[in-house]
């Protein structure tokens, strides 16, 4: 062999073995041979996410069975990154999987990364799953076809308006209102009247977004009738339609569509947004009658949860004092103020006012199993049930611990635990593939905490935040915050901002 051709040769091979051996193929190629190996969580989730900007449909095809694992840490990572690409290829071998497999988690797996990547031209594929046998992959379907903008999937979609589950139905209102279609107007009228709540409340967002003139009249129709917090709902519904705002005022939007509806026209969404600056310049506190106050939060909801903070930290006295002399507590520690006004906005409820209330430390306590009635009974039976409560493991209790008696300090049990207390607000243990108990029957939570999370299976602000957003995406229930001493204010806010509610600083 001539030896000149020779060197040249051999490296021209070498240089097709590296291309043929590229570094994301290897950490494909490590992928395959480790994963199965880890056994704890975190580890495992950190392996998945070591193939981010990976560009290649072996990521697609090692990370499709993870989908069904029952860890959702890890099926989140995975959805992670099968939402990350940003080359056609591996977008392009998703849906043909989609197409391929059945399994309900993979399915819904994939459309949730279709979803969260807001991949384009994934019509095709996806269509046909609006008709499939599993209603969470119906419902992802609609998820994942309203983040294409495309204007020709919403009459499929308009076809799920009617289905036999309540949370395809919400989604499909949804999808239909994000993409502005005229399509959801006429159902979203007729579910008005609806059985289930959270189809009411799709609908009515459904008509506040996709702004018609023939959505007034049924709207304050549903007002005269309409019970609790949804009247919330269609006050803001109407006031986006049509730019002026009463409230829950019924006379207030009869006069207005008696006056006007001959000659009245829907305002642009530039002029919309002038008079919504306007009313709120000289908006005025009005509290309709009926309502619901704690610690200044107003609701009309016939359906609340009272969740309060008892860890050690609540036995705390607050610091400014001066904020609080005139309320007559019993004395300025933190637990004396919230339970004496939470006993004093349960006295004042209304009799068709159901209600609950949640202690929470390390564990979570409920007074009742279900909602009960505002009667006179029980009021008496959670003022004595609230008067009872005690902040755990306090700081009265750390001389017992400093002499060796811990199990008598309880300062274990005294942790704040976020987590699971907005978790068993929610109703909302054990969610598989599909949230199966998201037809609750509370409909607004009053969350009071004074601390950062230190204790459950999640601690971290972002991660609590989280969890709680998706158990809620489907039970649309309204969370107030109210925090008082040291405590997280971003998280506190942002959990309420996310979930409809109202953020109240109390102070330190």
């Amino acid at each position: 062999m001539n030896l000149a051709l020779a060197v040249p040769l051999r490296a021209s091979l070498c240089a097709l073995l590296c291309l043929a051996i590229s570094p994301d193929d290897e950490i494909v190629k490590e992928f395959k041979k480790y994963f199965k190996k880890y056994k704890d969580t975190p580890t495992r989730v950190e392996a998945i996410l070591a193939l981010e900007d990976v560009e290649s449909k072996a990521v697609v095809d090692v990370l499709l069975p993870v989908l069904k694992d029952k860890e959702k840490e890890v099926v989140r990572a995975a959805v992670r990154v099968l939402a990350g690409f940003e080359s056609r290829g591996p977008v392009d071998h998703l849906l043909v999987m989609l197409e391929e497999k059945k399994d309900e988690a993979i399915r819904v797996g994939i459309l949730r990364a279709m979803a969260d990547g807001n991949y384009t031209g994934t019509q095709e594929a996806v269509l046909p799953l609006l008709e499939d046998k599993s209603w969470e992959v119906r419902r992802r379907s609609i998820q994942a076809l309203t983040r294409t903008k495309d204007p020709a999937v919403a009459e499929p979609m308009a076809a799920l308006l009617t289905d036999k589950e309540n949370a395809v139905r919400c989604a499909a209102f949804g999808g239909l209102a994000t993409l502005r279609s005229d399509l959801v107007v006429q159902p979203a009228i007729e579910a008005l009247n609806d059985e289930a709540w959270q189809v009411r409340e799709s609908a009515i967002d459904a008509l506040r977004d996709v702004r018609r003139k023939e959505s007034i009249e049924p709207l304050i129709r549903r007002m005269e009738v309409e019970e609790g917090r949804l009247l919330l709902d269609i006050g803001e519904a109407l006031a986006n339609i049509t730019g002026r705002d009463f409230g829950q005022r019924l006379d207030g939007w009869q006069r207005f569509w008696d006056t006007y509806k001959d000659r009245f026209e829907i305002p642009s969404d530039a002029e919309l947004k002038k008079l919504r600056e306007k009313q709120k310049e000289r908006q005025e506190t009005y509290t309709p009658p009926g309502t619901v106050s704690y610690h200044g939060i107003s609701t009309p909801s016939r359906s609340i949860l009272f969740v309060i903070d008892v860890s050690g930290s609540m036995e705390q006295e607050v610091i400014e004092k001066e904020r609080f002399k005139d309320g007559d507590y019993p004395s300025y520690k933190r637990i004396d103020i919230v339970k004496t006004e939470l006993i004093r906005t349960i006295q004042g409820l209304e009799p068709y006012v159901k209600y609950n209330i949640v202690s929470f430390a390390t564990d979570t306590k409920r007074w009742k199993k279900t909602l009960v009635g505002a009667n006179v009974l029980n009021k008496s039976s959670a003022n004595t049930w609230v008067r009872r409560l005690e902040a755990i493991g306090g700081s009265s209790k750390e001389d017992l611990a400093s002499v060796g008696l811990t199990g008598s300090a309880n300062l274990g049990a005294g942790r704040t635990n976020t987590y699971a207390a907005l978790m068993d607000a929610l109703e909302a243990g054990g969610q598989g593939v599909k949230d199966k108990n998201y037809e609750v029957s509370v409909d607004t939570i009053f969350f009071l905490s004074d601390g950062r999370p230190s204790w459950g299976d999640y601690v971290d602000t972002e991660d609590i935040l989280r969890e709680v957003n998706a158990a809620n995406e489907l039970r649309k229930v309204v969370i107030h915050t109210i925090a008082i001493g040291e405590f997280e204010k971003n998280f506190m806010k942002r959990l309420a901002d996310d979930n409809g509610g109202v953020f109240v600083d109390l102070g330190k």
